[in-house]
């Protein structure tokens, strides 16, 4: 990783020329530079992240905002095939990720309307995006209503068969209103569409099977073999997720608590909810702690199965296109819960510059039994820890 290439970004940014052909001097700028370290354990999946984030206040109805990310990834990851066989059941990755947003925003009347473009490359995967929201302020700016959409074109590269097509669409819609001085409630729906190639391409499914073999003397020697396939997910996912937030500041205790609850359901039949809660405590002027906590559960997805043995399959394809019948051994489709928790900390040198840090450990766990869960091994415990930098002007 190359963390000083991103640093003439904000150099290039503040005089952006404007329709008229003058510069706009940006009159405020903020900028965060963050690295970020996932570790799972026993050796699995490694991320060492770079991100680049700025906001410029162009004028005073004119904003634009940037990041710039820098993954390298490497480590092991389940392939699907079941442990203590004869097929792998771990695989190498190894790859790096550049990826660079940006997006204007323009505020008319009571409206503020924001165009974002966005690019990721990898080896195996490109993907670029458009969205467009809009943030309508009333209520003498007490009520906060905000939609949106967002289109996603990705070429996902797969091994020994090239590149296939996915595209992406997500639609949504929320309110904000201020309850008092102290207090924040929101609530935000989207609802999300995946067409074309939705497979991982490094995950397979196995079988135990029988197989013949000449044995010389004009017959056949039956003799059993596991072998694996490709995974066939369905060729398109609609998906809707449902969100609400609080938050509330109490002033004799100088802290304020974060709530949200997060519930989604797709056609793969993934029911799933998610509950957060941080505390943001301020410890005199400039220092803030906030310990969080997360938790997560799903149920595993209809055409979740730890291997084909027994399902009525046929051959399956060599190039699945996501016509049934529909198979994946994949443990994130499993029925499983996840706690993570943590701690972040944040310190204010001056008026323009400021320090952040924060660990999260994160545990998943099986809870589908035999049929809708996977093996003990594959579900994930991984440190987090994050570091940052802001300087605001």
């Amino acid at each position: 990783m190359k963390p000083a290439r991103i640093v003439l970004a904000p150099l290039l940014l503040p005089a952006v020329p404007s329709c008229l052909g003058n510069p706009l001097v940006a009159e405020s700028q903020r900028y965060d530079l963050s690295y970020q370290f996932y570790d799972e354990q026993d050796d699995r999946i490694r991320v060492e992240s770079w991100y680049l984030r700025g906001e410029l206040e162009l004028d005073a109805d004119t904003g634009f905002r940037f990041q710039y990310l820098n993954d390298a990834i490497s480590g092991a990851s389940p392939t699907g095939a079941l442990p203590g066989g004869i097929q792998p059941y771990y695989a190498d990755v190894d790859d790096v990720r550049d990826g660079i947003l940006g997006a204007l925003s323009r505020r008319f009347g009571d409206h503020r309307v924001e165009l974002e473009l966005s690019c990721s490359v990898e080896d195996d995967y490109i993907s670029n995006g458009v969205a467009l929201s809009d943030t309508i302020e009333l209520n003498e700016k007490n009520t906060t209503l905000s939609f949106g959409l967002n289109y996603l074109d990705d070429t996902v590269t797969v091994p020994l068969l090239g590149d296939r097509s996915k595209e992406s669409y997500d639609i949504f819609a929320g309110v904000s209103q201020i309850i008092d001085p102290n207090t924040v409630v929101s609530v935000n729906l989207t609802l999300g569409c995946n067409d074309g190639y939705l497979n991982d391409p490094y995950k397979v499914i196995q079988r135990d099977e029988i197989q013949s073999f000449p044995d010389g003397n004009g017959g056949t020697i039956d003799i059993p073999v596991t072998n694996i396939y490709r995974e066939n997910r369905p060729d398109s996912r609609f998906r809707q997720v449902l969100q609400f937030e609080g938050r509330h500041y109490i002033e004799p205790a100088s802290g304020a608590l974060d709530a949200v609850l997060r519930l989604s359901n797709d056609d793969y039949g993934i029911l799933s909810g998610t509950l957060q809660v941080e505390w943001r405590q301020e410890l005199g002027e400039k220092l803030t702690v906030t310990p969080f906590f997360r938790y997560y559960q799903q149920n595993e997805a209809d055409f979740f199965h730890q291997s084909l043995n027994g399902l009525p399959v046929g051959s399956p394809s060599s190039d699945p296109d996501g016509s049934g019948p529909n198979y994946s051994a994949d443990y994130r489709l499993s029925s499983f819960n996840a706690i993570s928790g943590g701690l972040k900390l944040r310190y204010q040198f001056s008026d323009v510059l400021s320090a952040s840090a924060a660990y999260e450990r994160y545990v998943m766990d099986g809870t589908g039994g035999a049929s809708g869960q996977s093996q003990d091994e594959a579900y994930v415990t991984a440190d987090i820890l994050t570091l940052g930098l802001r300087a605001e002007f």
